[in-house]
């Protein structure tokens, strides 16, 4: 019997640890043949390379694409996008897969989507149906009316999809396969790594056995222009609050990240951050082990909201960048303001650790979507019913 070819385009480090356990589920099937596209900030040694992690890992490359532009803004952002459409044909075009496989909300994603179906290549998307405001919301929401499959990571993801007129027999819950990793790691009953050693990164060596911060904050796309004014803000009430060691990681390729790196470069120069070390990225695993031993996590990234309610790890989440989406009793929502960042931070050094909730899954995404992948009926069209 020939194997179901099953491609999927990993375009950012965040969609590798959201794609992962199913990469491996995938390459273990007996009746698939996984193909592996690695394209955008995914190959960039500014944002990590997440591909050396991706074949660390023992994965197959079978295409890289090359199609991030200069520039970090609206503009680059757009441009990017139709570089990809471009060069995804072209691989779609040799590798001739069954079906392409996309990752949530990245603008990268759009690229993925559109060209799979004006090439009449089913096309499954895992993590569809949630909200996020800003355009983000926009991709995933678009990519749902694009795709032919919807393997989402929750029961009120679920619902909506079908609310936006989408085939019952299409909608899988399959939960996020990023918590199967959480659930790896959760049994490590203390940090299992030296994350200078293993890692690098910039800035003073603080000791990290009496408790540390970690901190993630990405640019928001509807408001890039503020994104510089929106790290410093961040940066000044770690500085005033606490000195205990903050592990700060750099932000993904948004429009605006221009200005939330030469806020981060200009702040360092202007004060003294001796308690604060900066990393570009580090493997899922590992990045989870360091969250959930953490006192917590700052900023504003998705991980706060998934892979920490499952571990019970308390976040502070900055801003409209998450904005609406379902959350756990571990999330404190604040605006961009110093005072409330501390006070925030301060709630959290005086009470208990949080609950953990398996709002987005218990741990075994990766074989549920590699068996629908694997079994569910070809098809590259539909009528929507609403």
């Amino acid at each position: 019997m020939q194997k179901r070819k099953i491609c999927v385009v990993v375009t950012a480090r965040p969609s590798y640890s959201r794609i992962k356990t199913a990469l491996t589920a995938l390459k273990n099937h007996p009746e698939v043949e996984l193909q592996l596209v690695v394209a955008a900030s995914a190959l960039l040694d500014r944002y990590g390379r997440a591909i050396d992690y991706i074949k660390n890992d023992g994965f197959s490359i079978d295409a890289k694409v090359f199609n991030v532009l200069e520039g970090e803004n609206l503009t680059a952002a757009a441009k990017t996008t139709g570089i990809g459409i471009l060069e995804l044909s072209s691989v779609f075009e040799n590798l001739q897969p069954d079906i392409v496989v996309t990752v949530a909300d990245r603008f990268e994603t759009m690229a993925t989507a559109i060209a799979a179906s004006y090439m009449n290549i089913p096309l499954a998307h895992i993590q569809g149906g949630e909200v996020t405001g800003n355009i983000d919301e926009k991709v995933r929401h678009s990519i749902t009316k694009l795709a032919d499959y919807h393997l989402v990571a929750s029961e009120d993801a679920k619902e909506r999809v079908l609310k936006l007129g989408e085939e019952p027999s299409s909608v899988f819950n399959t939960g996020c396969p990023s918590i199967d990793i959480a659930k790896e790691i959760q049994n490590n009953k203390e940090l299992s790594f030296d994350p200078y050693q293993k890692y690098g990164g910039v800035g003073a060596h603080p000791d990290l056995s009496q408790g540390y911060w970690v901190v993630m904050q990405h640019p928001v796309t509807n408001e890039y222009k503020d994104s510089r004014k929106h790290i410093e803000t961040t940066l000044e009430a770690i500085r005033q609050q606490t000195n205990k060691p903050v592990l700060w990681f750099w932000p993904n390729v948004d429009a605006g990240s221009d200005g939330t790196s030469t806020g981060i470069r200009s702040y360092r120069e202007k004060h003294d951050l001796e308690h604060v070390h900066f990393f570009k990225n580090m493997q899922g695993d590992d990045f989870l082990n360091l969250l959930d031993h953490s006192k917590g996590l700052i900023g504003n990234s998705s991980v706060g909201i998934r892979e920490c309610a499952y571990l019970g790890v308390p976040v502070i989440n900055i801003g409209s960048r998450q904005n609406r989406r379902q959350r756990g009793e571990n999330v404190i929502d604040v605006t961009y303001d110093t005072q409330a960042i501390r006070a925030a931070m301060q709630e959290i050094e005086n009470k208990p650790r949080p609950n953990s909730v398996n709002i987005y899954g218990e741990g075994d995404a990766g074989e549920k979507i590699a068996d629908v992948l694997a079994k569910v009926e070809l098809k590259f069209h539909k009528t929507i019913s609403y």
